[in-house]
């Protein structure tokens, strides 16, 4: 199945949570519209909401709540995006000026702190407690994650276990409070840790392919400049790896480049990330962690929606961008 097959798959609900998302950005604060408009509108694959719909529906569940938690994960990785390129100081995304380039940093950050505030107004909607239980620790470990992440950069010596730890909290889970969606509103308890475990694992991938495309693809496939984890002096897994199995002279190179040169040794570190096989291997570990993914549904009853799920792990690693 292909992304569209995908969506056309539950595209009453894709156009009803997009209806949704659109009018609970709304606010009498003119400034919150225009970048709330901006960045949802902004290109973005929409994810982590295909995610909670396919997750309710293969749990057979058939309320409209789903469709407000779809909301709400999309709100909340908006506003992390927000808060990411103002730390990161990053001038574009998918290909367009970042909203922090736009308008600057206090701007973004305020409006990133209403689309999370937003996210937990909506979040009460459903009357469950389970979903204010999962969705605050995700949201918090989200937020270790970010700053995980930040003592990291610049950090030659972070290793694997570290950067895998990064990735778990930063990424990976809110993929895994998506795809947890579906067993928490059809209050299927036994569903529970099968579909977290889907979505961590998927979660894990997809931001292993991230790493990989950010030295492999073209910056109009990326929608970003090639490079832009190293000159924020990111070690990802390539560069870790590279570490690892590069020669004395290799090694310092891309020690120097994470440590304080980043983009400017680009050309040399992309050639021994090449040369080491760190692309090859980062790509493997993507999919192992896909068929983890994929093994993780195997208690959910066979249907189109799980099918879908399945594909969707694939399409993680199959991808340009």
């Amino acid at each position: 199945m292909t992304l569209n097959e995908i969506r056309q798959l539950i595209l009453p609900d894709i156009e009803a949570t997009d209806q949704l998302i659109l009018d609970r950005l709304s606010s009498d604060v003119v400034l919150i519209n225009q970048i709330g408009h901006y960045i949802i509108n902004n290109g973005g694959k929409r994810l982590r909401p295909l995610m909670v719909l396919l997750s309710a529906r293969a749990c057979g569940y058939q309320g409209q709540h789903h469709l407000i938690m779809a909301a709400v994960i999309e709100f909340i990785h908006t506003s992390t995006l927000l808060h990411d390129d103002v730390v990161d100081e990053s001038d574009t995304r998918r290909g367009k000026q970042t909203a922090n380039e736009v308008w600057g940093n206090a701007a973004s950050v305020l409006v990133g702190d209403f689309l999370y505030s937003r996210s937990f107004e909506m979040m009460v909607e459903p009357g469950l407690m389970r979903i204010m239980q999962v969705m605050s620790e995700a949201t918090n470990v989200i937020a270790e994650g970010e700053v995980l992440q930040l003592l990291n950069c610049h950090d030659a010596n972070t290793d694997e276990q570290r950067y895998m730890e990064v990735i778990h909290r930063k990424t990976a889970k809110l993929f895994e409070a998506a795809a947890q969606m579906g067993p928490v509103l059809s209050q299927q308890t036994e569903l529970e840790k099968p579909l977290a475990d889907y979505g961590r694992h998927l979660g894990a991938a997809f931001q292993l392919i991230d790493d990989v495309l950010d030295y492999t693809a073209s910056a109009d496939e990326l929608g970003k400049s090639i490079g832009d984890d190293l000159a924020e002096g990111k070690p990802t897994l390539p560069l870790i790896y590279a570490m690892q199995k590069g020669n004395a002279e290799q090694k310092q190179i891309v020690k120097r480049a994470i440590e304080s040169e980043g983009i400017l040794l680009l050309k040399e570190v992309t050639e021994i990330i090449q040369h080491t096989g760190a692309i090859d291997f980062t790509r493997q570990r993507a999919e192992y962690e896909v068929e983890k993914a994929k093994k993780a549904l195997e208690p959910l009853t066979d249907s189109s929606y799980k099918s879908a799920l399945t594909a969707l792990a694939d399409l993680a690693i199959n991808r340009s961008h």
